[in-house]
């Protein structure tokens, strides 16, 4: 077993550090992600206030007349 793990380290420690560029990459990949997530949580937010919109009592509570919720159902998920 000490074998394996001594063999895991010293390929561990023979790999080069990631370069600028792989690091750049999964920024990118991450800010990507986290932009999609995003927008389906808009989305999943919108439809939400789309099925309260025809209940009054639902929209009092939250503070919102019914105008103020298909204002937000009709903006686009990226906005």
């Amino acid at each position: 077993m000490s074998t394996y793990f001594s063999d895991a380290r010293r390929r561990a420690q023979r790999q080069r550090p990631s370069s600028p560029a792989r690091h750049s990459q999964s920024n990118s990949c991450s800010r990507l992600l986290d932009k999609l997530l995003h927008w389906s949580e808009r989305s999943r937010r919108r439809a939400a206030f789309r099925d309260l919109a025809d209940d009054p009592h639902l929209l009092d509570d939250i503070g919102l007349t019914k105008q103020q919720a298909m204002d937000e159902v009709d903006k686009s998920f990226w906005r």
